[in-house]
Parts: C-alpha cells; sequence; structure tokens
C-alpha cells in the first residue's frame, strides 16, 4: 500500500537516495529542500510522486507551510534527516557555530516533529529519525556533531516511549561513514574555523586535525553508499515492525564492539591515536 512521506534533507545525499527509493516503491514523497532548484530538480527527475518543499529545518514559518500542505493528503512518515556537522576542537569552535549545529541536527528536528505529529497521529504513522553512530560514540574534533547526535539518541528514546500507547513507532538510523556531500561542507567549515581562530588553536591542535582531516577524508570515501541507508528507511517505512534501531556499517559496529569490550581510557587512546596520531 502506498504511503506518503515528508523528508527532510532531501536534496542530496542519503535524503535524496531515501526519496528515490520510495519513489522507485511507488510512495508519494514530500521532498524537503532549501533552494528552489534542487525542488524542481528532484520534481523533474521523480516525477509525480515526488512534491518539493521548500523546508528549512530552522524557520518555524515554512514548517508550519509544509504541514499545511500536506494535510489534504495526509502523512505516514517523517524522515527527519536534515542536518549539519560542524568540525574543530571545542575549545575554539564559536558559539554561534555552536548554537546552529544544535539548531538544525537537534532543535529542527524537534519543531519538524512536533508539527507533524498531527498527521501522523490521524494514520498511526511513524517517525524515522537518522541519527549517526556518533551518537554513541564520541570522537575528537567532532564534539559539537556527536553531542547533537547523542541529543538525537536521546530524544528518539523518549519520544518513542510517548508515543507507544498511540500506535505511532519510532526509529532511528544510525550509520558509519556514508558517502555523502556532508564529509566535504564540514572539512571547508572547519578550516575557516581554525583559520579565523586565534593563533593558540593551530599551535594546540595543527597537527591533530592535519591528520583527523585526512582519516576523515579516507573514512568518507570509504563509507557505504547512500543507497544503503536508503534501504533502511524504506524498511523503517513499509514494515509493520520497524526496527527500534538501524545501525549500518561494518565500521559503526566495529565502533560499538570496541566500545563493550574495551574499557574507557584505553579505548580513548586507541582512537586518539588511530585518528590523530597522537596517544598522550
Amino acid at each position: 500500500m502506498a504511503k506518503t512521506v515528508l523528508i527532510t534533507g532531501a536534496s542530496s545525499g542519503i535524503g535524496e537516495a531515501a526519496a528515490r527509493a520510495l519513489v522507485a516503491k511507488g510512495h508519494h514523497v514530500y521532498a524537503g529542500v532549501r533552494k528552489a532548484a534542487d525542488g524542481e530538480r528532484l520534481a523533474r527527475e521523480l516525477g509525480e510522486r515526488c512534491t518539493p518543499l521548500t523546508l528549512d529545518t530552522t524557520i518555524p514559518e515554512q514548517i508550519a507551510a509544509a504541514a499545511q500542505s500536506i494535510e489534504s493528503s495526509g502523512l505516514d512518515a517523517l524522515v527527519n534527516n536534515a542536518g549539519i556537522a560542524v568540525p574543530g576542537p571545542l575549545e575554539f569552535i564559536p558559539l554561534d557555530e555552536f548554537r546552529r549545529q544544535f539548531e538544525v541536527n537537534v532543535f529542527g528536528v524537534v519543531a519538524v516533529t512536533q508539527a507533524m505529529l498531527p498527521l501522523l497521529r490521524k494514520k498511526r504513522g511513524r517517525v524515522i529519525n537518522v541519527g549517526s553512530i556518533g551518537g554513541r560514540n564520541a570522537l575528537p574534533f567532532a564534539g559539537a556533531y556527536t553531542s547533537s547526535k547523542h541529543a538525537i539518541e536521546a530524544l528518539t528514546q523518549s519520544l518513542r516511549m510517548e508515543l507507544a500507547p498511540f500506535g505511532l513507532a519510532v526509529s532511528l538510523i544510525e550509520p558509519g561513514a556514508v558517502k555523502t556531500p556532508i564529509w566535504q561542507r564540514s572539512d571547508a567549515l572547519g578550516e575557516t574555523i581554525l583559520s579565523t581562530a586565534s593563533p593558540e588553536a593551530n599551535t594546540y591542535y595543527g597537527d591533530s586535525i592535519a591528520a583527523m582531516r585526512k582519516f576523515a577524508a579516507k573514512t568518507g570515501a570509504g563509507g557505504i553508499a547512500p543507497e544503503v541507508v536508503a534501504a533502511a528507511i524504506v524498511h523503517a517505512v513499509e514494515s509493520a515492525r520497524p526496527k527500534l534501531r538501524y545501525t549500518l556499517g561494518t565500521d559503526a559496529r566495529a565502533q560499538l564492539a570496541l566500545k563493550s569490550i574495551v574499557p574507557t581510557r584505553a579505548r580513548e587512546r586507541l582512537l586518539r591515536y588511530a585518528l590523530t596520531g597522537k596517544s598522550g
């Protein structure tokens, strides 16, 4: 049976792959994008089963307009996918950038979910949050991003318990590295942050950040395809009993295994050395 699904952050990466996969299965997708050109492209390529919506999850007026647009057709599933990554040492990340990290990755998820729940209730629908394995395993120089994904972990669990009595399912997608443009965008942002920080930032962290960027580039290039994540999202949309958690990628499973068997102090020392070449 065809379902109606809203996906935020559908202009590229996981969101676009999920939109394509759901349309291919006969579902109708409302594709949330920030740029009109991206919406026009998706509508042209995916046809009548894709309705683009201008939806910046940090703008309340656009969220309200999206809910109004979907109201007549109803909503079976919400995929909270929109997200950004703000990298850098916590000591020097500008607070405005840190706040923007949470505005998009956390408060935007809450705002969209609150707006769409009245529609989801009518169809006993479901919420699917796209998190990250970083939500359970923090890394150096990714504190802003991983803390936002830790928040999504908690929000998803709380929301699931709150909505279960009403028959609404809530799932979490937690991939490891995925081949998406977020790697390039976050690397460019990290370079900007470091270049505008005080000289001490380079003195203290320059070598470690350079090593981390090389590791991140290699990891991103070797990550799973967005289509793998999209397949999990399709399952969470279609299944009569969707999984509570979809852990995707060998690196994600390896991180969890390491966390479960290696003491914290030793594990953090291993991670620091693997990512930055320094274990001190």
